[in-house]
Parts: C-alpha cells; sequence; structure tokens
C-alpha cells in the first residue's frame, strides 16, 4: 500500500501563512479590507461563529469591510499570530490570534483572542477560515476599552453608540 503525500508541504503551508500575516499586518494599518478578501478563493467559506457563514469571497468581502469599519472592529489595531502549527495531512494552519484595541488614552493594553483555522487551495489562497471564539470576552474587552476611554474622555461616537446600544450588555455592575 503506498501513501500519497499531503497536497502540500508543511513549508509551503507555512510561507502561505507568513504571507497571509505580512498582508493582514498591511491591512491592520491601511484599513483596506478588500485586500483581506483577495487572500480566499472565489467559493471560499468563512466561518464566524457568532456572525454566521459567508459563502465565497464576495460575501467574505461585505462582510469584512461591515464588520471592520464598525465599532469593536474598527478600534483593533492589529491581528498578530501568537502560536501556529501547520496540519499537512488536511492542508490547515492553525492559530491563536491577537486582536489588540488602540491606546485608549493612558497606554492601558486591552485585547482579546481567537483561534484561526485556515484551509489552504494553494497558489496563495484560502479555500476556508474558522474563527472560534469567546463573544463574551470580545463583548468584555471592548466594553472596558469603552469604559476606560469614556474615564478618560477619549470615547468616540462610534463606541459611545456600541456602548449604549448593543455593547450595553457587557456592562459590569450597575450603572
Amino acid at each position: 500500500m503506498t501513501s500519497t503525500p499531503p497536497p502540500f508541504s508543511a513549508a509551503e503551508l507555512d510561507a502561505a501563512f507568513t504571507r497571509f500575516q505580512q498582508t493582514v499586518a498591511e491591512i491592520a494599518i491601511s484599513r483596506d479590507w478588500d485586500r483581506f478578501a483577495e487572500q480566499f478563493t472565489e467559493d471560499a467559506d468563512y466561518i464566524e461563529h457568532a456572525l454566521g457563514t459567508m459563502h465565497g469571497r464576495e460575501e467574505i468581502r461585505e462582510w469584512i469591510w461591515r464588520t471592520m469599519t464598525a465599532f469593536p472592529g474598527s478600534h483593533m489595531t492589529g491581528y498578530p499570530s501568537l502560536w501556529h502549527v501547520v496540519d499537512t495531512e488536511r492542508g490547515r494552519v492553525i492559530c491563536e490570534v491577537d486582536n489588540p484595541m488602540r491606546d485608549p488614552g493612558d497606554g492601558t493594553a486591552i485585547t482579546a483572542t481567537n483561534i484561526t483555522i485556515l484551509t489552504y487551495a494553494g497558489d496563495g489562497l484560502w479555500s476556508r477560515e474558522e474563527d472560534i471564539y469567546n463573544p463574551l470576552k470580545f463583548g468584555i474587552a471592548a466594553m472596558r476599552w469603552c469604559e476606560k476611554a469614556e474615564a478618560l474622555g477619549t470615547l468616540d461616537d462610534a463606541a459611545l453608540e456600541w456602548m449604549t446600544g448593543p455593547g450595553a450588555m457587557f456592562r459590569r455592575g450597575p450603572r
């Protein structure tokens, strides 16, 4: 019995992930979310457990723009991988992504992490991304940022709208 070699080597998966991370780091500065969508195949799936599944690059593009231009996504400054492993048998990269928020005005570091599973399609493109995280932890981090910014007088309109609207459920204690 002859075993079939994996479709992508560990080195190829690692190199593709390095390019993905470099592009994401550039996007964190430019805020050009079209570049994020362009890293996926035309028929890719993006599974976001709290917000649903996007099918195809154009749904991913629409979703990423909507998500990352509204609070709290609009206040995240980067998306670095803290660690990653490659799974050559399945053509995947699994990583933990940090999502730090911008300084609310006193140097406080506020962040939340998620686990991401990327499935490689070859030619520098990904056919699937799945983000796994605790929405409660993200909500609490965003509220902590809002409360800190409010106390410092740096709370902007987008964060205030979230804080008093959908984010109100994440407030700590009575007001």
